[in-house]
């Protein structure tokens, strides 16, 4: 997560929203494979749910966010958090591994510096082990949002996207130039229930897109767009479904 789009984030409203966020990714922790003793960095921590798991396992985590207000939350579950931007890493070959889950996709304005400053954070043959959204992910709210948007008269609204969604290639493609060997790397559907529904989903993860218009139409725009959403993504017993498609990886620096 980066302080560099206009997402904002509250750990009351997270760990309402977004609980399922750090309860699905058991796989990327499994893949993981952190032993007791390893030194890990979390990138991305959040509110250190998954950081606490990792150090159950008897590994030192480091957690790191741009939120202050979520790296005080994982603090609270006794998680070493610090503030810091995820564009510049400051760790010089200390860490066994880096793992993120669920945070890569929020740093979109310069993906290669922060692959670079991970390399920079491993110790020679260390591991970084992520999940994040990959290409495709959210297509269908992206078009309701956007489609909202450029009704109100904001043209090319996708480019304003605060993600970043790459392809298995692309972002296989960063890690190589950075110095890293592949170990796998996959796009994975993954169709996600939300528990409290489109409309708080936006709220939560979405503020980018209707902040970009004025505070008068944000509510109108937002009910806009869930009902435009509504066909494609809420079954008739009021259930909601994200089309989520995950990109996971493992790989080594040199």
């Amino acid at each position: 997560m980066t302080a560099t789009n206009t997402q904002t984030w509250n750990a009351d409203r997270y760990a309402k929203h977004a609980h399922f966020v750090p309860a699905l990714g058991q796989a990327v922790l499994d893949l993981l494979q952190a032993q007791p003793g390893e030194r890990i960095l979390d990138l991305g921590c959040g509110d250190g749910v998954l950081s606490e798991k990792i150090a159950a396992l008897g590994a030192t985590v480091v957690g790191v966010d741009s939120s202050a207000d979520m790296v005080a939350a994982a603090q609270r579950r006794g998680i070493d958090a610090r503030v810091t931007n995820g564009y510049a890493l400051t760790f010089n070959h200390e860490f066994d591994a880096v793992f993120s889950n669920a945070a890569l996709h929020w740093m979109s304005e310069d993906p290669d510096a922060v692959v670079a400053g991970v390399g920079r954070a491993l110790k020679p043959g260390g591991r970084f082990v992520g999940e994040m959204g990959g290409h495709g992910n959210v297509a269908a709210i992206m078009v309701g949002l956007t489609a909202v948007l450029e009704r109100r008269g904001l043209k090319n609204a996708a480019a304003t996207s605060p993600w970043y969604f790459p392809t298995s290639e692309a972002y296989a493609a960063k890690l190589e130039r950075a110095g890293f060997e592949i170990d796998s790397i996959q796009l994975i559907p993954r169709p996600t229930p939300l528990p409290t529904g489109m409309e708080e989903w936006i709220k939560t993860f979405a503020l980018p897109f209707l902040t970009q218009l004025p505070e008068a139409q944000h509510e109108a725009a937002l009910q806009e767009a869930v009902s435009l959403l509504r066909p494609v993504l809420c079954d008739e017993e009021g259930n909601w479904t994200a089309d989520y498609v995950r990109l996971r990886f493992a790989a080594r620096a040199k």
